[in-house]
């Protein structure tokens, strides 16, 4: 019988696979989607992530960043991180380097969807393979969470129990984020992340020539509309040519009830997703994908829901204020003139997050 089923080859189902297997664990990952897997991110890489995926024998190649920087319309601070620079790396490109390392191990990556899930005490079965346990790495809009009753809905307006106001704002405002690419040099060795009244543009080098741009925010509307709002950037995008088309995801936000349910475990945006704002997705993804495998490794399942919240609190606790902070809009206008006032709190902040 197969020790672990991993549902979804991206990089928190790929990461899992590939830990468990130096761990002596026999895997089989089922992935629906063609390779390689391309997603609507910031493509921002952390230190520590790129150290963790070096460590999984996953090589890189991709464009160096040494920190982050906040602009809004009269405002500029910037924060260097001190481990060492981060990788911008196009999401296609990880995708390939994740699917190399996949195949040196020789672990299975099959062409099919799970759809029914059934498990008793000691297996759970799925696509037609039985392990003893399944990691469901199957995105933001996950099939398994729901099957499983793991998913939360949000809250309905009724006459007779109005919406608080946060929980209002989060139901009728959820935020979304679109991508593209532009053949540029990149005129800046940090993230450049843009404010504005409509939300964020973050601007990440993946490469000599490309940058990539995503916009996140509340509002509908196109790519192009959006742009607007941040004058600065689209200046320095003019003449740029366009790399590739518009991508979305969202709504970001994604809670649940639990990540365990018997012997399936949820990792990755499948676990749970607060929002984009900074960039901490793939470094999440990696360290609970660790704790999972540890938790299969010591047949130990019900521990895994702890150890998530253990190894992610931080960068949710950090997230969740920042983008509560964001939805208010008194607050919203004051964030980047604060980190400008105080750049070493705003330099603390970000190289805890990396």
């Amino acid at each position: 019988m197969i020790d672990l089923l991993v549902a979804g080859a991206g990089p928190a189902g790929a990461a899992t696979a590939i830990r468990a297997a130096l761990a002596g664990l026999s895997v089989v990952v089922v992935e629906p989607r063609l390779m390689p897997i391309d997603k609507a991110c910031g493509e921002g890489i952390s230190f520590t992530a790129v150290e963790y995926l070096q460590r999984l024998g996953v090589e890189l190649d991709g464009r160096p960043f040494h920190g982050i920087r906040y602009l809004d319309s009269s405002h500029v601070v910037d924060a260097r991180f001190r481990l060492g620079p981060g990788l911008g790396v196009r999401r296609t490109t990880l995708q390939r380097a994740l699917a190399n390392r996949l195949a040196d191990l020789d672990i299975p990556v099959i062409p099919t969807r799970i759809s029914t899930i059934t498990q008793n005490q000691h297996s759970v079965t799925a696509a037609g393979l039985t392990a003893h346990y399944l990691a469901a790495a199957d995105g933001l809009h996950s099939p398994t969470r729901r099957q499983l009753g793991l998913a939360t809905t949000p809250p309905q307006r009724t006459r007779q129990a109005p919406l608080r106001l946060s929980a209002a704002r989060d139901a009728a405002q959820p935020r979304r984020g679109l991508r593209r690419h532009y053949t540029v040099r990149p005129w800046c060795d940090l993230v450049e992340v843009y404010w504005s009244r409509l939300g964020e543009a973050y601007v990440t080098p993946v490469a000599d020539d490309l940058v990539g741009v995503a916009i996140l925010t509340s509002e509908r509307g196109s790519f192009d509309s959006h742009l607007e709002a941040f004058p600065a950037l689209k200046r320095r995008l003019a003449g740029a040519t366009e790399a590739t088309s518009v991508m979305g995801a969202g709504p970001l936000r994604q809670r649940v009830r639990g990540r365990v349910a018997g012997r399936v475990m949820l990792v990755g945006d499948a676990a749970g997703y607060v929002d984009a704002l900074t960039g901490e997705g793939i470094a999440v993804a990696l360290r609970t994908s660790a704790e999972l495998v540890r938790c299969v490794e010591r047949d130990d399942p019900a521990a895994y829901d702890a150890a998530w919240r253990r190894v992610s609190w931080e960068c949710r606790f950090l997230t969740g204020s920042l983008l509560w902070a964001r939805n208010r809009s008194l607050l919203a206008p004051h964030i980047v003139p604060a980190a400008t006032r105080l750049p070493k709190i705003f330099g603390a902040i970000v190289n805890q997050l990396a």
